[in-house]
This record gives C-alpha cells, sequence and structure tokens, in this order.
C-alpha cells in the first residue's frame, strides 16, 4: 500500500510518440487506419446518442473547475476561500532558506511544490483566458478565473528572488509520498530548491517566464501595474533561461523521480520566447523562434503530445497562428511554414489521418473515442489536445482556411478538427462508455475515492486534532468509503486504453488529479457554453462530441 502511495504519478516522459521524416504506409499500417476509422465510427454513433440522451451543463463544469483550484492551495487561504474543509498549510515554506515561499499550488494529492508543472498550469489558465476569457466572464467566473492565476503568478514573483535564481521546488517528494496527511498537519520535509546561473535550469525558468508573459496579457486590462511586474519578470526569467542553458533535473536530483524533464529546456525556451513575443509584440523573440526552429528542434519534432514536459505542440501551433495572421516578416514565412506543418501534424495525429510516417504517426484512441498516449495519467494528454485542437481550429476558421494537411496528403475539415476537441470534453464529462464523469462532482456518477491526501481525511474545520504521518495511511488511505470530502472540479488520471476504469483510492495512475488537467479545461468549457447557448437561442439541440461528423 505504502509503496504505491510512494511510487510516481507520471510515466517518464519518452519521445516513442515521435517521429522524423515520413515512410510510405505499409499494409499493416493501412490496416490500422481501417481500424482508426472504425473507432470513430463508434465514437460519432456513442455521441449521437449521447446527444439525444442528455445535453452537458458547460457552466456548471465551467463553475466546478475553478473550484478545484482553491482545493489544491498551499499557504494562508482568504476569506473568500470557498472551498471551506481546506484550512492554512506551509506557512513557513522557504524559512529555512531565509525567503518566503508561502503560497501556490500542490500539483496533485500531495503537498509537495513543484515549479515546473505549476507554472504549465497557469500558462494553460492564462492560455484559456487569453482564447475565451469573454466566454468565462459571461458565465460569470472571471473573477474566480484570475483569482486563480493570481495566485500561482504571485508565489512566482517570491520564487524569483533575483534576476539569475528561482526556487524550483517546496517540500521532498520521497519523504512526503511516505506520509498520509492532510496537509494543514503537515510533517515532512519543507526543504525548498533553486536554479540559478551555476545550477540552471532553463526548462522551469523558461515555463515560468511563458506563465508571467501569458499571465501579464490576462491583466493587462483590469490590473495594469500588476501585469507591467510579470512581464519584467518574464523577461528576466527567459534572459536567465537562455544565458545559462541546462535542465533543472540536473541541478535538483530531488525532482528526477517526479517530474524529470524528458524533453530537455529546447522546447521551454521557444514556448517561452513565443509567449513573450505575443505579450510583447517585439521582434526579437519571433526572431529567437525562427533562428533557433532548426537546432532546437522547433521544426524538425513531429510530436503527439503536449504536456507540462513536452511543449513542441504547443510552440507549432502558436507559431502557425503568427503565419495564419500574417504577424511575420517576409523573411520569417518559410520557417513559419516549417512550424505550420509540424503543427498539423499533431492535429492530423490526433485525428488518426497523417497516412505516411507508420503507426506512431497517429494517436492511438480507446474503444469509446478517448485519446490515448499512455496509461499513467492519460487524461492530461485528452484535455490539453483537446484546447490545442480548438484554439487551432479557430485560428484557421479566423484566417478563413477550411482544411487542415495531413502527412500523406489527405485533406481534413476544420469542423472535424473542432469536433474531435468537443468529443474529448464530452468524453470527459460522461459521454463514455461508463457514462462516469472524470471531472469530480459533475454529474451523477463521478469518481469517489480520489487520490488525495487533503480531500481523504476528514476535514480541519470538523477535527482539528493532530494526524500524524502513518496515522493517515493506517485510518484513512485503506478505507473503502467515500472520500468524506469531494474534490470538486479535478479531472483525474482516468480510464485505460479499453475505457476501463477502477475507483480506488490505491489506483493512483486513475484516480490521482493533477491541476495541469484541469487548466485547459476552463477555456473549453467556457467556449462550449457559450456555443450551447447559441443553439439554444438559434431552436437548435446542442450537439455532443462528434456527431457533426456523421
Amino acid at each position: 500500500m505504502r509503496a504505491g502511495a510512494a511510487a510516481r504519478r507520471q510515466h517518464p516522459r519518452a519521445h516513442a510518440e515521435v517521429s522524423r521524416g515520413c515512410r510510405a504506409m505499409s499494409g499493416a499500417g493501412a490496416a490500422a487506419l481501417s481500424r482508426r476509422l472504425g473507432v470513430v465510427l463508434l465514437l460519432v454513433l456513442a455521441a449521437v446518442l449521447g446527444a439525444e440522451g442528455k445535453a452537458h451543463k458547460y457552466e456548471d463544469a465551467l463553475q466546478k473547475s475553478l473550484l478545484y483550484f482553491e482545493a489544491q492551495r498551499s499557504g494562508r487561504l482568504p476569506h473568500s476561500q470557498r472551498v471551506t474543509w481546506r484550512h492554512h498549510s506551509g506557512l513557513t515554506d522557504g524559512l529555512e532558506q531565509g525567503v518566503d515561499l508561502v503560497g501556490g499550488y500542490y500539483d496533485a494529492g500531495d503537498h509537495v511544490k513543484f515549479g515546473l508543472p505549476m507554472a504549465f498550469t497557469v500558462t494553460m489558465l492564462s492560455w484559456s483566458m487569453i482564447e475565451y476569457g469573454d466566454d468565462v466572464a459571461a458565465a460569470g467566473e472571471l473573477g474566480h478565473a484570475l483569482e486563480a492565476i493570481k495566485w500561482g503568478t504571485d508565489y512566482f514573483i517570491k520564487a524569483h528572488t533575483k534576476p539569475d535564481e528561482l526556487w524550483a521546488e517546496v517540500g521532498d517528494g520521497d519523504t512526503d509520498h511516505y506520509c498520509w496527511q492532510r496537509p494543514e498537519d503537515m510533517t515532512t520535509s519543507r526543504q525548498a530548491y533553486k536554479v540559478d546561473r551555476e545550477h540552471p535550469g532553463s526548462d522551469i525558468a523558461g515555463e515560468t517566464a511563458a506563465a508571467m508573459a501569458a499571465a501579464s496579457m490576462v491583466f493587462r486590462e483590469s490590473n495594469p501595474h500588476y501585469a507591467h511586474l510579470l512581464l519584467h519578470h518574464a523577461q528576466q526569467l527567459f534572459e536567465f533561461a537562455d544565458k545559462y542553458r541546462g535542465k533543472y533535473d540536473s541541478s535538483i536530483a530531488e525532482v528526477k523521480s517526479y517530474y524529470a524533464s524528458v524533453s530537455g529546456y529546447k522546447d521551454e525556451l521557444l514556448w517561452a520566447a513565443l509567449w513573450l513575443h505575443r505579450a510583447t509584440g517585439r521582434a526579437e523573440y519571433l526572431d529567437y523562434v525562427v533562428d533557433k526552429a532548426d537546432c532546437f528542434g522547433g521544426t524538425g519534432w513531429a510530436i503527439n503530445e503536449f504536456s507540462w514536459d513536452v511543449k513542441y505542440a504547443g510552440v507549432q501551433i502558436l507559431a502557425a497562428r503568427l503565419l495564419l495572421r500574417g504577424e511575420h516578416a517576409t523573411h520569417h514565412r518559410s520557417t513559419l511554414e516549417q512550424y505550420k506543418a509540424k503543427a498539423e501534424h499533431y492535429v492530423c495525429a490526433c485525428l488518426g489521418r497523417n497516412m505516411d510516417g507508420g503507426a506512431d504517426a497517429n494517436v492511438e484512441r480507446s474503444p469509446g473515442g478517448m485519446l490515448y498516449i499512455r496509461q499513467w495519467n492519460n487524461m492530461q494528454y485528452v484535455t490539453s489536445a483537446a484546447f490545442l485542437l480548438s484554439a487551432y481550429s479557430d485560428y484557421l476558421a479566423e484566417a478563413g482556411v477550411r482544411t487542415v494537411a495531413c502527412a500523406g496528403g489527405e485533406t481534413v475539415a476544420t469542423d472535424e478538427v473542432f469536433a474531435l476537441a468537443r468529443a474529448q470534453v464530452d468524453y470527459v464529462l460522461g459521454t463514455n462508455p461508463r457514462g462516469v464523469s472524470y471531472l469530480v462532482g459533475y454529474s451523477a456518477k463521478y469518481p469517489n475515492r480520489v487520490h488525495h491526501r487533503a480531500a481523504s481525511i476528514v476535514p480541519y474545520k470538523h477535527s482539528k486534532e493532530f494526524i500524524g504521518c502513518t496515522q493517515g495511511f493506517d485510518h484513512w488511505f485503506g478505507r473503502r468509503s467515500s472520500n468524506p470530502n469531494v474534490l470538486v472540479g479535478a479531472i483525474v488520471g482516468g480510464p485505460d486504453r479499453w475505457d476501463r476504469f477502477r475507483d480506488n483510492r490505491e489506483n493512483y495512475m486513475q484516480t490521482e488529479a493533477c491541476t495541469y488537467n484541469t487548466a485547459p479545461m476552463v477555456g473549453m468549457f467556457a467556449k462550449l457554453n457559450r456555443m450551447a447557448r447559441q443553439e439554444r437561442e438559434h431552436g437548435s439541440t446542442p450537439v455532443a462530441s462528434t456527431a457533426a461528423e456523421v
């Protein structure tokens, strides 16, 4: 039991899904494509049946998703805290090192503050607001969304103590995972770890720069002074990341077993440069992305996943946006076209429509239509893919482009791109073979035994009696009953490649939720809520999933 709780929540990031170059499709490849098309038809059928049965309540899903981030807060909680079963925690973080590192987010069901996934979470929350902020505001959730972002960026400001110094982690994963305690009772190590000139971390510094640059755009109108401060930190962090290059897990050994940077730091440098270009409009950042396109892999890697570690697909889609909008100099065009080709490889891989590249050229689908990358916390790839597909379909529509070019010559209508994005969101919400919502607290059937220390133990406000490290395992972890606290808005790791799911607290591969699972869905729920409202106003039934493909 305890060994399982101490294990990693994430599978190491390998590039098994990455393909350089194209090959003619073999007979086996054609057969695989035929199977994929069969899966698509099954998904369409399930979507139609789901649409006829019940339309999803996207506004409810949006409200719940933002509530989740309050459950993940570390530090001194405000009077406006809505998740009342949580209390103050981590109030001495950074004290031993002489810095104030109170605040930020716990990434999942434990109490370590990992900087890389936290920064990616804030980047995706900010991107959600940049693309769909008006939809979030129309649903009455603007204030909560801004609070969710600011809780992270306030922490990053604290953690960036010098131009070339960033605190990357608070807590030790090994000791933390051998305890099952509420965060309010923590007795585990709160050692803090940093990157600096002598111990570089271009990946975490780059991602934090991206998060703060993206967030600066979100706060530009409502809080211009704060937006300027965020942008200042972002520019300093990017300069630090680029000047002192290195992987943060080579400088901080403690992170290797949990959030190792398998993809390296080059994708984060491109990612940060693109966000700084979007936030500032300064040509030097786009020059960087174009000049480093080949040597940093931006136009070389054909990627099938997008995650806290692997940013290439996001880089390629942001670069393609600049091409589609004409926001570039003439000498940038040919390189941006290469970025766009790789962006469309990702899109087509999700659709299963790349005819060249062999078995790894497309993303596997479950029988119920879920995009499947790997066993451990697969839902993170589902939610991030849904967001990228939706954003890219919007960029294409704005540019008047109606098709996507896939490897091997096939073209796909942009409507089909968004239909798949919507299908993945609806799968998360319950349009799946099990009829389970993997968004906790949504609908009548959802996971009740989420692998989450705070949610699985009696609330601090009901019982302030101290619960020790092993006492939590003995009295709470192994209980078969539902968690006493519902982790509303969390998106758990989700089902396996056959749509099978076991709601068990020990099954951390499937029942642990992470902040970066939910972050992309804030924008998606807001957009789909607006679309569903428009469909109702025009007298049409909201269409679930990929029924439009029929």
